[in-house]
């Protein structure tokens, strides 16, 4: 069986001594395509050279997470967006992110403008370049899923996707991605929506370093040796064999992000 980490920040600092484990831990768990979100420049930096030491496993997303808007330095966003539109070539980026909006710590209308500035101009990015995006929307679904449907991007994911559950038909009919992750394994209001999603518009993440306090997981450094765990549970959700659950997530891997197959 093949596995698939669609989401994770293998450039934070958390993970800065550990890189190499986390790669043969994943590899040793057939983990065989593993997408490096950042969060601003430096970590798009870092994700880029990240896919160039780790080839064919390891995919880079480019992007500004919708918290570090506040501490962007002058020119930061400018810049990478330049880093995206100068390696668009480069095998190892395969999409624009992480991006979105996320209002829960937000205080004040123009922390909130930010915000939807430097969104607005991600998405322009990914329409511009042609790659997927990587979306954050937590607290913002609905503002979100009406803003896309004046870009022209033709895949979308949205990451940890929890809320509203009444906004998946929707979804589904647009033809979106949502990943879900470890708590697949134990919440209930996740496995809803597992079991309500088609497995066809469905991916498998970590979101590492995020780390979970609930077994089989507890205090345990979030790795991508996660993710067979999550497809069993999938797989239980869904009636269906892991192997059948497995093979369709790296399927829906591959054509999303436009990946050979290994």
């Amino acid at each position: 069986m093949k596995f698939v980490d669609a989401h994770i920040h293998l450039s934070d600092p958390e993970y800065k001594n550990h890189v190499d484990k986390i790669i043969e831990d994943a590899e040793k768990s057939n983990v065989v395509g593993i997408v490096s979100n950042s969060v601003n420049l430096q970590t798009s930096f870092q994700s880029i050279k990240l896919a160039e030491k780790y080839p064919k496993l390891v995919y880079t997303a480019i992007g500004i997470h919708p918290w570090n808007v506040k501490e962007l330095s002058p020119n930061e966003l400018d810049n990478t967006i330049s880093l995206a539109l100068n390696h668009k070539q480069h095998r190892g980026i395969v999409a624009i992110g992480e991006i979105g909006l996320d209002y829960k710590y937000v205080k004040g209308k123009e922390l909130m403008s930010m915000q939807y500035e430097v969104f607005c101009k991600m998405l322009q990015l990914s329409e511009k370049i042609s790659l997927p995006a990587i979306i954050h929307s937590r607290g913002t679904t609905p503002e979100i899923i009406d803003m896309l449907s004046s870009y022209k991007i033709e895949k979308i994911l949205l990451h940890w996707f929890s809320k509203p559950i009444d906004l998946l038909p929707e979804i589904i009919d647009r033809g979106y991605y949502i990943t879900e992750g470890p708590p697949t394994v134990y919440t209930s209001h996740i496995q809803e929506i597992v079991r309500r999603i088609p497995l066809t518009n469905l991916l498998t993440e970590t979101d590492g370093p995020v780390r979970y306090s609930r077994a089989p997981f507890k205090d345990d450094m979030t790795t991508p040796a996660f993710i067979p765990q999550v497809v069993d549970a999938i797989a239980k959700i869904k009636a269906k064999e892991k192997a059948e659950v497995a093979e369709q997530i790296y399927q829906n891997f591959v054509a999303f992000f436009g990946i050979k197959q290994v």
